[in-house]
This record gives C-alpha cells, sequence and structure tokens, in this order.
C-alpha cells in the first residue's frame, strides 16, 4: 500500500452526477485517498461518464482517451471509468476502450476504494454484464435502513457512530448521521439527491434501464445532509433526483415532498432550496402552494413539457397538451407571477408533423418560459422510439430544431427584458476582476438559466443574498445594480 494515493475525479453529465463524485470522494477519502483537482497530479483519474444521449457519450469517451494520454507524461498511472456510460455497457465498454484501465458499475461504488487500488496494483477488476436495472427488486423502506448498498445516489451514509478523525470536509453534521460525501469545489450551491432512478416509461429514454427503478432517500437523510452541506458553507441547495414530483411515493407518502421543503428551508445558513425536474402531469395542487409560498423555497419550475403536440406526446408515452400546460403554468403565475420556469422539449420526433410542429410553436410563444433547451430526435438504443415507423429525415430535424432554436432564443431573451425594473434577490457566485460579480437570481438554476452581472461590485462576496434592481438584460442574463449602492446614490 503507497504512503500517498492520489485521486483526481472528472465528471460529465448532469447534476445527479456531480452528488455521485462527491459521494465517492467521500469514500476514497474516508479510505485515505488524496483528492486532487487536476487528472495529471493523479495516480488514478476517475472518469464519471454520462450516457445519456450520443454527444454525451463521445464526450466521456473523449474525456476517457484524454486522461489516457497523461499516462505517457505525467504522475497518471490509471485511468478508470464510472458513472452512467460505464454502468449502461460495462463489460461491452471495456472491450471496446482498452485505454480504460477499469469500468466500474453502480454495484462497485461501495468498494470503490478496494477497485481503485486493485486496478492501481496492476490488478483486474471485472467489468460487470450490463442487465436491465428496472427488473431487480429495490429494497423497501425498512431494508435500506441497514443495507450497506451503493444505489446511484444513495452512497451508504456514516453510521451512528462516526470516527471523530474523518478528513476535511467529512466533519459529522449536526444530528447523528452525516453524509459520506466531500464537496469538490467552494461554490456556495449544492444539489442533493432526493430519490434515484425512474418508473416512467418515456419511449425516448434509456436512463431507467440503467439507473433503475424509482427509489426515494429517507427524508432525514436529505435533511441531515443538507445541514452538513451548510456547515461547509453551502447558501443554496438543489433537490434533484430523475422525477422529483414523485418522491416519497415507494414510502407510502406521495405528498413528502411538500413536507420535506419546509424543513430543509429551516435549515440554518440555508438560503435558498431549489427543486428540479419536476414532471408536468404530475404537479398538484399542494405542491404548487409549497413552491410558491415558503420563504426560501425558490418558486422555480424546471417542468419537463418535451413537447406540446398531444400525439407526440402519447407516442412518447407522456400525458397533456397545449392547452394544459398553459393553463398549469396561469396557475403558478397566479401565485408567484414571477416565478421562474423551464423546460426542455424533442423536435422531430417520429410520426411528428408539420401541424404538430406549429402546435409546439404556439405554444412556446405564449408560454412566456425563462429558459428552453430544444433538441433533435436521434434514436437511442434499447428504447421503445427506435422500433418506431415513420421517422422523420435528417434534414427535416435539423430544419426544425434550428427553427425552434432561433425561437427559443428569442423568447427567451423578450422573457428576460420582461424582468427589467424588477427587483431580484441575487445569490453571488464569484467576484473576479475580469468578470465583475456574477450571481444567480432566484428564477435562474446553476449553468442552465443565464445569470446576473452586478453593475457594481464593492463589499459583495461569494454567498451573499443581494436585492438589487434588474436594469438591462442580456439575452437571457440580467444586470443588476444592489439596492444599497442605488439608495447611497439617492442621498
Amino acid at each position: 500500500m503507497p504512503e500517498r494515493r492520489t485521486v483526481a475525479l472528472v465528471t460529465l453529465g448532469c447534476a445527479r452526477n456531480e452528488v455521485d463524485s462527491e459521494e465517492l470522494a467521500g469514500r476514497l477519502a474516508a479510505d485515505g485517498w488524496e483528492l486532487v483537482e487536476d487528472a495529471s497530479d493523479a495516480d488514478v483519474a476517475v472518469v464519471n461518464t454520462c450516457g445519456f444521449v450520443e454527444a454525451a457519450k463521445k464526450d466521456s469517451v473523449d474525456a476517457l482517451l484524454e486522461a489516457n494520454d497523461l499516462k505517457d507524461h505525467g504522475r497518471t498511472q490509471a485511468v478508470v471509468a464510472v458513472g452512467c456510460m460505464a454502468e449502461r455497457y460495462g463489460k461491452e465498454l471495456a472491450d471496446a476502450l482498452p485505454e480504460a484501465d477499469g469500468v466500474l458499475g453502480f454495484d462497485d461504488y461501495a468498494d470503490i476504494s478496494d477497485r481503485l487500488q486493485t486496478i492501481l496494483s496492476g490488478g483486474n477488476v471485472e467489468a460487470h454484464t450490463p442487465r436491465d436495472r428496472r427488473k431487480l427488486l429495490p429494497l423497501s423502506p425498512v431494508e435500506r435502513q441497514s443495507a450497506d448498498v451503493a444505489l446511484p445516489g444513495h452512497a451508504q451514509e456514516a453510521q451512528e457512530s462516526a470516527p471523530e478523525d474523518l478528513p476535511d470536509g467529512l466533519a459529522p453534521a449536526s444530528g447523528p448521521r452525516a453524509p459520506l460525501r466531500r464537496r469538490l469545489d467552494t461554490s456556495p450551491v449544492a444539489s442533493v439527491k432526493l430519490a434515484s432512478g425512474c418508473d416512467r416509461r418515456c419511449t425516448f429514454c434509456a436512463i431507467p434501464s440503467f439507473r433503475g427503478s424509482f427509489i426515494s432517500r429517507r427524508p432525514s437523510d436529505v435533511l441531515g445532509e443538507t445541514r452538513w452541506l451548510a456547515e461547509q458553507g453551502v447558501k443554496e441547495v438543489m433537490l434533484v433526483s430523475e422525477n422529483n414530483t414523485s418522491y416519497g411515493k415507494d414510502l407510502g407518502d406521495i405528498r413528502l415532498l411538500e413536507t420535506l421543503l419546509p424543513e430543509l428551508a429551516a435549515v440554518d445558513g440555508i438560503e435558498r432550496v431549489r427543486v428540479s425536474y419536476l414532471q408536468p402531469a404530475e404537479m398538484r395542487p399542494g405542491l404548487i402552494d409549497v413552491l410558491t409560498s415558503t420563504d426560501k423555497v425558490v418558486p422555480y419550475f424546471d417542468l419537463s413539457f418535451q413537447h406540446s403536440a398531444p400525439g407526440v406526446l402519447r407516442a412518447m408515452r407522456r400525458f397533456g397538451d397545449t392547452e394544459r400546460f398553459l393553463e398549469l403554468l396561469e396557475t403558478i403565475r397566479a401565485k408567484a407571477p414571477q416565478a421562474g420556469v423551464r423546460s426542455n422539449f424533442i423536435v422531430g420526433f417520429p410520426g411528428e408533423t408539420e401541424a404538430d410542429f406549429q402546435e409546439l410553436e404556439r405554444f412556446l410563444t405564449s408560454a412566456r418560459l425563462d429558459a428552453i433547451g430544444v433538441f433533435g430526435y436521434s434514436d437511442e438504443e434499447g428504447t421503445e422510439a427506435v422500433t418506431y415507423e415513420n421517422k422523420l429525415d435528417a434534414e427535416v430535424i435539423a430544419e426544425r430544431l434550428d427553427h425552434l432554436s432561433r425561437l427559443a432564443e428569442e423568447l427567451t431573451a423578450q422573457r428576460a427584458e420582461e424582468r427589467v425594473g424588477d427587483t431580484v434577490r441575487v445569490l453571488v457566485e464569484s467576484v473576479d476582476s475580469e468578470d465583475g460579480v456574477i450571481g444567480r437570481a432566484e428564477h435562474q438554476a446553476p449553468e442552465t438559466d443565464g445569470q446576473v452581472r452586478f453593475t457594481e461590485g464593492a463589499g459583495l462576496t461569494p454567498g451573499r443574498i443581494v436585492e438589487a434592481k434588474v436594469v438591462a438584460a442580456e439575452g437571457v442574463d440580467l444586470v443588476v445594480t444592489s439596492l444599497d449602492v442605488l439608495e447611497e446614490a439617492a442621498r
């Protein structure tokens, strides 16, 4: 066993992967590994891959190859793939990419330290044979109380008698249990997983096959992790899972999120609680009420619409239509006029007619969304949609994608312009000599929904919440002046 073992975690994909990386980091740090930021400074480079769509899978392969290149002229001795792509393809990925010294699935997470040590010592860790995780029998809530399982996003928390000599960043949280998690940055924002997996059967999505069935975390663990993050200086927590509106259904209470949110907002040090990944068909009045009226819970709605033409939605095995979606938005804005709303959409789905496409345009034009992601349909292996007839030509999909993307850019810029003159609460995230002071308003989630730039930066520090007036818009970004500055100028 070497005296000093270093490891770097390279994270691709979504916020759920970021949490997985911090859980892996927690396990490794607890077992004596030294975490380093740069893969070139690490004995082992661990790449947390994304396996969602072809572009993301390509990025994951590129990252693995880039890390492998370090073995020729640096400290790096081994490159290991983990995450969704590694879980989804297992032995197939290992055979196709010999540059990876190991391909580890979710079941390896609980023993990640031993796995990396074996690889680093020149041993072989057999890659798993992929399987449909939906067919695995989920643990019952009672069984989850004691099982040391490594469900993705459910790293086993530290036990009641947590050691007092845990490495920095792994100190016990308030209460008897502390999350086995190690922060990999100093951002005042962090994601917290509510659940892992998904029980929906959208015909374009392969995620349930490799993430498994929907399994909620215990509220006490979510609350304990949030307390721990607050102790690390986090001011905003973003709740993530494949479908947050389903939280608690497997624990016997589909309204558990409405109960949990006020408790999270009351955690000392937390200034914002944000909920992402909401299914429009599962939105309920009580959840809307809590999201729009609870202090420190931001009125933010990340609604997975995907389309608005009923025929396309049914082919996707989803529900709703333009009018019902607009009624939902009207209900939300009646309670919180400044609420933020974002969504993603797929164009060119098999069988999508010109009339369907125009219906989607009609919805977007009326919806006044703050952020819009648009993707062109492509076959995803293992999904039902691959078997569909009436596939659109690639040229048609590309044309519709380009058209809707330009429309989305115009519409979201208009929505940002509507906010000029409003007063917003901004979380300062960075202070830089070149970029100035950058933050986010309540309607903006990290990385996806634009940002806020201050006209004056004196006295502002990361993690501070500032009341500010919107004085201009730059695309989806806002330019603001703090009310303190405006009041000072008025004197």
